[in-house]
């Protein structure tokens, strides 16, 4: 199996996709844009074929069938395999602590189901130290700035940066705490069974 390093974003979802059931990648494009995630990685067609013949030869997905009705074009259906399966997990467990690498960690943190509940609470707690580290860091960036007299003008970058740290962490805090109290579904298991067939959601996607 590859190094989940060798994962793209794109690569991580398709995967994740399969992880709801056996679909084509017409199908896969379909539900990702329906859950809007084309915001967080290219929904292009050709981008899609690629990264799922190379996931194909990496062993973490499996052609089960071809399928045509009527005029179509034949469509090739792929399942995941357990490699896929754990691939998924791992980028997520890399990717959901860090504060570096911004669409990464959008990507894992939309992928995060993936994960049961109280490790995903795990995870973000070790994010959060990192976000209190920086935040530290950019107000005392502003402190000594404000006793060398730096011009404001010149410090609007890192006031905006300073700005947003606050409100990740503040937004943080709140998904965690209802992680916490389990006010906030987690799992396929917890989602109604009206909203799975609304979905088509069809597969168990926690451990």
């Amino acid at each position: 199996m590859p190094e989940t390093s060798r994962l793209t974003p794109v690569g991580v979802m398709i995967l994740a996709t399969l992880r709801e059931g056996d679909m084509h990648p017409y199908e896969m494009v379909r539900l990702l844009k329906e859950r809007r995630d084309d915001r967080l990685v290219p929904l292009q067609k050709g981008t899609i074929y690629h990264t799922v013949a190379r996931l194909e030869r990496d062993g973490l997905l499996a052609e089960v069938g071809v399928d045509r009705e009527g005029n179509r074009p034949e469509r090739t259906t792929y399942t995941l395999l357990d490699a896929g399966r754990h691939a998924v997990e791992e980028w997520v467990r890399a990717e959901l602590p860090q504060i570096e690498r911004a669409n990464d960690f959008r990507v894992a943190l939309s992928e995060s189901h993936n994960l049961d509940r109280d490790e995903v609470i795990a995870l973000l707690d070790r994010r959060r130290e990192l976000l209190l580290a920086s935040v530290e860091e950019h107000r005392t960036g502003l402190s000594a700035s404000a006793v060398a007299e730096t011009p404001e003008q010149f410090l609007v970058e890192l006031q905006r940066q300073s700005a947003l740290l606050d409100a990740e962490l503040a937004w943080q805090d709140s998904l965690r705490a209802r992680l916490a109290d389990r006010s906030l579904p987690w799992g396929i298991a917890e989602i109604p069974e009206h909203i799975k067939k609304k979905h088509r959601v069809s597969k168990e996607t926690t451990p």
